[in-house]
């Protein structure tokens, strides 16, 4: 009898594991603070709001050393110095480019829509 009533509750409880029926999706979206979510609220840019900023610092947690991301925050006040840094021969900015990139990546995956 143990048997058929505990795989009656495990039948039971699958069946409600499904989506909604009202058909709302949700996303759970990963924050942070520090000086890139600091540096975004501070900007001029029209799109800005605690949501995006805390999520794109959270992708910079991921992929960037704290020195990069301060490096980057200098991009939010002047974004010609991130053409400068991409166009630059020496490998020091070459390899922050490539971390850079990969940050941007990840950034865009988890903080669109936002």
């Amino acid at each position: 009898m143990k048997p058929i009533y505990l795989v009656t509750i495990l039948a039971v409880l699958a069946g409600c594991g499904g989506g909604s029926r009202s058909g709302s999706e949700y996303q759970v979206v990963r924050t942070a603070s520090g000086p890139i979510s600091k540096a975004c609220m501070a900007s001029d840019r029209k799109a800005r709001n605690p949501a995006l900023c805390g999520c794109v610092q959270a992708a910079a947690n991921v992929d960037l050393t704290s020195g990069d991301q301060r490096r980057m925050v200098g991009f939010y006040r002047d974004p010609h110095e991130a053409q400068e840094v991409r166009q630059s021969d020496r490998s020091r900015d070459r390899d922050f480019w490539d971390r850079y990139s990969a940050f941007v990546t990840r950034a865009e995956g988890m903080c669109a829509g936002l």
